[in-house]
């Protein structure tokens, strides 16, 4: 397995954005924990929300749950450091949260100019599992070395949305990028809840083939939530759903997937040209990420990210 990191970082610098950038340099051990979150910063709203295209297919000015995830994964890049507009964020996300603990797919768009067609489709008065449990899931990331967040009680209403519908999942298919961030969600939850984690994990796990391939209902047909999307790095509950020769053939996959140019390619539709470009660059983090926390790469001082 070869994994050209100068080529990875040449493509960040010639095509990437300046937070992917940043990103990246947390990675590597020589990142300025400041700077990523001052990058982070042109991308949030004086609501104390983000929006202004952090989601690469989701454009608009005004802030979105989904650029909520975004942010929550810079602010777990800077670990041990912290930074109070992660406390911030949550005010926002309470703000938007459903009474039932939930949050919506997407807020309504005011221009949607480059916004994926989803989006602008999508009902602000109903909860939705799928960003719900990866919103939770990168904030209890955050909430690891940050107490503002831990003790926030947004972070617990949700908490308690998640686990109830997840439990609900047993009477319908799950989309597959649903399914994965539910679990995502739930091998966060078992840090602090065990017994509650495996019960849920259980339920999840009979959606699971064997092979951990999972297609993304509406997207591209080679487009797929595979293990590595469902359970990223060793060491954590839902690895125990994939053999271990699954995911060594998915590590080596990935790093095979590295370009001529440096950077990994996406195998989903973007809506805008410089959005193709932003998602390949966050993807080009994202491996550098799989493969590090896996032991595949040479380790420089730990950060947390993903």
């Amino acid at each position: 397995m070869t994994i050209d990191l100068a080529a990875a970082e040449t493509f960040l610098h010639t095509h990437a954005r300046l937070l992917d950038r940043h990103r990246l340099r947390l990675l590597l051990g020589d990142g300025d924990e400041q700077a990523a979150v001052s990058a982070l910063l042109g991308y949030r709203n004086t609501d104390g929300g983000f929006g202004n295209g952090l989601e690469p297919d989701l454009r608009a000015r005004q802030s979105q749950p989904a650029c909520a995830l975004h942010a929550f994964e810079v602010f777990a890049d800077i670990a041990p450091a912290t930074s109070g507009h992660a406390a911030r964020l949550c005010d926002w996300l309470a703000g938007v949260t459903l009474a039932d603990g939930g949050l919506p797919f997407a807020l309504p768009v005011g221009n949607p100019a480059g916004c994926a067609p989803f989006w602008l489709a999508a009902d602000p008065n109903t909860s939705s599992l799928q960003i719900s449990a990866i919103v939770a899931a990168n904030a209890h990331q955050v909430a690891r070395h940050d107490p503002e967040v831990a003790a926030h009680p947004w972070l617990a209403s949700v908490t308690d949305y998640c686990e109830s519908a997840i439990r609900a999942v047993r009477d319908r298919t799950p989309h597959a990028i649903e399914l994965a961030f539910a679990v995502r969600f739930v091998d966060e939850l078992h840090a602090s809840a065990p017994a509650r984690g495996e019960e849920l994990l259980a339920l999840l796990a009979r959606h699971l083939p064997a092979d951990g391939l999972v297609h993304v209902r509406g997207g591209t047909e080679e487009e797929f939530m595979r293990p590595l999307d469902f359970s990223p790095l060793p060491g954590i509950p839902s690895r125990e759903l994939f053999r271990s020769e699954v995911i060594e053939s998915e590590l080596d996959a990935l790093a095979r997937r590295q370009q001529d140019d440096g950077g990994w390619p996406v195998d989903f539709n973007s809506y805008s040209p410089a959005a193709r470009l932003e998602w390949r660059g966050y993807a080009t983090v994202q491996a550098v990420w799989i493969l590090r926390g896996n032991g595949l790469l040479p380790r420089s001082p730990q950060r947390a990210g993903g």
